[in-house]
């Protein structure tokens, strides 16, 4: 029993390291923006209403590719861009670390649109920004239509999660951190 518990260990520590690694040797500013234009462009062709919504924000992030790893533990890691007026204006990084019952890999998008003027200020102002302590961030289920109403969307700060490859299905935000890259 306690061979297959060091083994598991083991390849977890293995697994989580190389999602880090992987951070280490982080895109470039121009990639990160190219691959961010090609995650909006699956959002709006996805979903209906999406351009609407995002003309709406008053910015929003956007990380293309966010890879998630676990078995029992799990780390989830990408970057992204933050955009004001279709602009890019910063980068970040965002990571999260869980630990219960998992098994695989998953790579999704995120785009976290910030619906106020001031909500936007508040994310700029920290020097890290936490998901359910520095604010929380609505997830919008689009459900079969995939459809934004965006009449309906009151919160200052509203996320969603699109293209979900993996073998890991996990709709949360809870404990994700984002933090400013300098990509300058």
């Amino acid at each position: 029993m306690m061979k297959k518990y060091s083994k598991a260990v083991r390849t977890v520590s293995m697994l989580i390291a190389m999602l880090f690694t992987s951070t280490v040797l982080a895109a470039s500013a121009s990639k990160i923006d190219s691959d961010a234009n090609k995650a909006i462009q699956v959002f709006k062709e996805d979903v209906n209403g999406a351009q609407v919504f995002l003309d709406q924000s008053a910015g929003y992030l956007i990380f293309p590719r966010v890879i998630k790893v676990g078995i029992g533990l799990g780390a989830e890691t990408g970057e992204g861009a933050l955009r004001v007026g279709g602009q890019t204006i910063a980068y970040y990084r965002t990571t999260s670390g869980s630990v219960g019952l998992q098994l695989g890999a998953q790579a999704k998008s995120i785009v976290i649109a910030f619906m106020t003027k001031e909500s936007l200020q508040k994310f700029r102002d920290s020097s890290g920004w936490k998901v359910g302590v520095d604010g929380s961030v609505a997830l919008i289920d689009l459900g079969a239509g995939k459809t934004i109403d965006t009449n309906n969307i009151k919160d200052p700060v509203v996320g969603f999660i699109f293209g979900s490859k993996g073998l890991m299905y996990n709709l949360t935000l809870e404990g994700s951190k984002f933090s400013k890259l300098d990509k300058s």
